[in-house]
């Protein structure tokens, strides 16, 4: 009956120290040293931090502005309902895409796609399902992905090599995922 995010942040903070007092009782190390390390990682992740946040501000004044209502008004009658999951993915996967997050495209996303599915008597797995996988297919096809960035730093070669060799086997996958949401449409 906890929560979870509760959870992971006393998880963190006990981990930290328990590498705090194992990196000090080697003797490698200073306090000092310890905290500019720390300082300096932190700063790194402020900009990951901040673009999340704005994100889920976004994706709550969305929910909050009943915006998933109103585009389930608006495509009512103008789209075909077997066409919104293809659209979802689409949509997610240009918003994962264009800002590299898909926690952020989660925010934005989900409070649209459920108000969508539920006013228009759609099922609200395949339209989560859709938002979330193309917010994951946007965020690992975008060249600026924390994730994508890793991994080729990982893998010590070229950035830009990277994203276009992954790319043709990412937009395999979403062009099968699509083609399974617009299957999954006409049938479900």
């Amino acid at each position: 009956q906890g929560s979870g995010s509760v959870s992971v942040l006393w998880s963190v903070c006990f981990a930290l120290a328990v590498a705090w007092l194992m990196t000090l009782s080697m003797g490698d190390s200073s306090l000092a040293e310890l905290m500019q390390v720390f300082m300096k990682g932190a700063g790194d992740l402020l900009p990951i931090a901040i673009i999340l946040l704005l994100a889920l501000a976004l994706g709550d004044a969305a929910s909050q502005l009943g915006t998933g209502i109103y585009v389930a008004q608006f495509v009512s009658g103008n789209i075909p309902p077997v066409l919104l999951a293809p659209l979802v993915f689409l949509v997610s996967a240009f918003i994962a895409f264009s800002v590299g997050s898909s926690w952020g495209t989660f925010a934005i996303m989900i409070p649209i796609a459920i108000p969508i599915a539920v006013t228009l008597g759609l099922p609200v797995p395949l339209l989560l399902a859709a938002a979330i996988s193309g917010a994951i297919f946007g965020d690992h096809a975008s060249p600026i992905s924390d994730t994508t960035v890793l991994a080729s730093m990982a893998a010590a070669t070229d950035h830009i090599d990277h994203v276009r060799t992954q790319l043709p086997y990412a937009l395999i996958a979403a062009a099968m995922a699509s083609i399974g949401f617009l299957i999954v449409g006409m049938v479900g």
